[in-house]
């Protein structure tokens, strides 16, 4: 593994998961903090994914939990937008405004094969 340093770092800031398991070891409290964030403390949810970029192996690395309360439905809303999430990330990243459109209607067909209505008090 590379233990290459880039230059100019002039902060750090650091980003913690807390992941409470059952005796079964399933996820039933999943809690996070950034140093960043406004509000300080740790902040409860019920999914997190993960996809790291080893650039020595040239492999993505994940991590994908979630509570054993997460609804189906709520699985259905978190996928949904972060297939929008990801478009716009695809098109900041890469510039290719083209494909981000079409990674975009595909998200908007995934919502409209799941008939996902809006989740009550979200977007």
């Amino acid at each position: 593994m590379s233990q290459q340093q880039p230059e100019n770092i002039s902060r750090v800031s650091e980003i913690t998961f807390s992941v409470g398991l059952n005796d079964s070891n399933i996820p039933v409290l999943l809690q996070w903090d950034a140093d960043d964030h406004p509000v300080k403390g740790k902040k409860t949810c019920k999914s997190v994914l993960i996809a790291l970029w080893d650039g020595d192996t040239k492999n993505t690395l994940r991590i994908d939990l979630w509570t054993k309360d997460m609804e189906v439905n709520e699985m259905n809303h978190f996928f949904f937008q972060t297939l929008i999430t990801m478009s716009d990330t695809f098109e900041r990243a890469t510039g290719n405004a083209e494909l981000s459109q079409k990674m975009r209607m595909f998200a908007q067909q995934f919502a409209q094969e799941l008939k996902l209505k809006p989740p009550s008090g979200g977007k």
